[in-house]
């Protein structure tokens, strides 16, 4: 241990409100550690416990109200990774420093993915392991007011809801960010909230009252995208009749998010380097610096490493945007945030298409759970959207996400009824689909209860009368 000046550890505690109403857990098989660390925040004025082995901390934190946990990586049995996952796990506001002699930026990368809050060498400064304690504590309470949940554990960032711990770690990583310069890559498949999450950083951060702008850089045509980014002057090409202002100096004081980096042009990754390395750019068909002060966010659906060894993409540029990377799962690895999103979508829509739809069937909602979404959130919304424009109920039913384009998985086995309109010579026959559509769903829900119908009657959302009525209709 590194003591620069050993009389710091014993000066006089503060003894602040602040820092009395922390409990911290050591965690270390060290016994000589856990006592330097007890003592050393015991004189900052915190109140302090220790373990000598992750599963007796994972026992202590279930009987105490612990703040903070400083654990050790390398610990027989429980070890200090394993730990960590256990604690997001239970106690997902608890902010985690891991301590090692061993370090490597494989498992620092690994660490912090995994929730750190930070990760600390052996030896450290008292100072340092002063500061990262007081950081992560005073971050706390605001990322945990940030971040609302209710009794059903839903949790609310922003714009953001979720129940998937996946997106609960995301949701604990952006107000830790949020104030810092860095630039930040969100990666992911389209339609997983990539810009959503770029909003959250900007306003939960210090920019929050100036610009956010975005541009898609795969959206602008190659000729008239540099323009775009950094203006240009009068007369710069063919047409540029008037000076026109970049969106760089738009975002001046606040945050540009590039999405789609994947597709900037080669030549212009040149000129958006100079930018993140400089925080200057000159203006087409000019020669005058222009200084901006801007966070760059970017996102991106590529694999970004690989362009780089193809040769498509910078590294240089790479690792300057990649200082910070969140990756956004897709829909398919948080299934529990599927029924949850239905309701916010059903809610919205309802309410701005002056719908009475207030629910879902089971039999609907389990055919949506069993899909694979290819387009993830905005697909999900846009067949909620569509399905609440054609029900004639307050409930959805299957045949409504059909309408909205919904499509089974393409196994026989997972599709229990088929979607295939029936067309007539003008198009669809409308009648005749919904027709054919309710008497197999009749036939399914009969199948899957063994022919007890007030449990068929039930699957489809159906009171018993309902239901008897509609097997009476088809002479079922």
């Amino acid at each position: 241990m590194s003591l620069e000046h050993p009389e710091d550890l014993f000066t006089e505690a503060t003894n602040s409100p602040s820092t009395a109403r922390h409990k911290i857990l050591i965690v270390d098989d060290d016994q000589s550690l856990r006592e330097f660390l007890e003592i050393l925040l015991a004189k900052e004025g915190y109140s302090v416990c220790s373990a000598p082995s992750g599963k007796k901390a994972l026992r202590l934190m279930d009987r105490e109200n612990v703040s903070l946990v400083i654990s050790d990586v390398r610990m027989p049995g429980i070890d200090g990774m394993t730990l960590l996952k256990k604690i997001k796990v239970k106690h997902a506001d608890v902010p985690v420093i891991l301590i090692t002699a061993f370090a490597s930026l494989d498992t620092a990368m690994a660490a912090m993915k995994e929730g750190a809050w930070d990760y600390l060498t052996k030896p450290f400064r008292i100072e340092e392991i002063r500061e990262v304690v007081k950081k992560a504590l005073e971050t706390r309470p605001k990322a945990q007011s940030l971040i609302r949940d209710t009794p059903d554990k839903i949790y609310k960032l922003d714009n953001m809801l979720t129940k998937s711990p996946v997106m609960l770690k995301i949701f604990q990583l952006i107000p830790r960010i949020a104030s810092g310069p860095s630039s930040v890559l969100i990666s992911g498949e389209s339609g997983t909230g990539k810009e959503l999450a770029a909003r959250a950083i900007h306003n939960l951060g210090v920019r929050k009252d100036k610009p956010f702008v975005v541009i898609n850089c795969g959206g602008i045509p190659e000729n008239l995208l540099e323009s775009e980014l950094f203006g240009h002057s009068r007369g710069a090409f063919t047409g540029a009749d008037r000076e026109k202002q970049g969106l760089f100096a738009i975002a001046n004081q606040g945050t540009i998010f590039l999405d789609e980096i994947g597709e900037l042009p080669m030549t212009l990754q040149v000129k958006l380097l100079r930018v993140v390395q400089q925080k200057s750019f000159t203006s087409l068909g000019d020669t005058k610096e222009i200084k901006v002060d801007v966070r760059i966010l970017a996102a991106t659906n590529r694999d970004l490493e690989k362009e780089v060894i193809a040769g498509r993409f910078r590294e240089d540029l790479y690792y300057r945007l990649n200082v910070i990377q969140i990756r956004m799962p897709p829909l398919r690895e948080r299934p529990e945030d599927i029924p949850l999103m239905v309701q916010y979508f059903l809610d919205k829509y309802s309410k701005e298409q002056n719908k009475a739809v207030q629910g879902i069937s089971s039999f609907a909602m389990e055919a949506l759970q069993k899909y694979s979404f290819p387009g993830n959130v905005r697909e999900l919304e846009n067949i909620i959207e569509r399905s609440v424009a054609l029900a004639t109920s307050n409930l959805l039913l299957p045949e409504s996400l059909s309408l909205a384009e919904f499509k089974q998985q393409k196994t026989a086995e997972s599709s229990p009824f088929s979607y295939e309109p029936c067309l007539g010579h003008e198009g669809l026959d409308l009648e005749q689909f919904l027709s054919h559509i309710e008497k197999t769903l009749l036939k399914k829900a009969l199948e899957r209860t063994n022919g007890v119908k007030t449990e068929a009657a039930g699957i489809l959302g159906l009171n018993f009368r309902s239901f008897r009525y509609r097997l009476s209709k088809y002479a079922l």
